[in-house]
Order: C-alpha cells, then structure tokens, then sequence
C-alpha cells in the first residue's frame, strides 16, 4: 500500500514539475501606486515648525501657525 502512494505522489510530482517547465508561471507585476501631489510647506517665523501652506496665516509675507505666533511676530534668529 505504502508503494502504490509513493508511485502516485512521484508521477504527480513529475507531472507538476512537467507542467510548471511548459507553462512558467506568470510574472507579478507591482501596481503602481498613484503619485500624490505634495501639499506645499512653509514654516513658521516665530517658532519654526513646519506645516501645510493652507493650514497656515500669513502677514506681511511671513507664514505663522497660529494667531498667537502672528501676533508676536517673527522670531529673532540668532543662530
């Protein structure tokens, strides 16, 4: 009993392998993932942090994150 398994795992074994060489399997092709158009950043006068330029407030061509910062106005930088 244990033979006539062994036979039958060994031709289908063989018979795969066959099939595998006549018939490659397709390749995988990656999809591509959309390109997503990056959101413009500036940076805050007062603090530095950086965020999206519709999120941020603008006086006298300066960009600040909060009105707080707006009011203070920019930051001196020393560095």
């Amino acid at each position: 009993m244990i033979r006539l398994i062994m036979w039958v795992a060994l031709i289908a074994a063989i018979v795969w392998f066959i099939k595998r060489l006549l018939n490659p399997p397709a390749k995988k092709t990656r999809a591509q993932a959309p390109e997503v158009a990056a959101a413009p950043m500036v940076r805050c006068a007062q603090c530095g942090v950086h965020l999206l330029r519709d999120r941020a407030l603008s006086q006298d061509q300066q960009w600040y994150c909060s009105e707080a910062h707006r009011l203070e106005g920019p930051a001196a930088r020393d560095r």
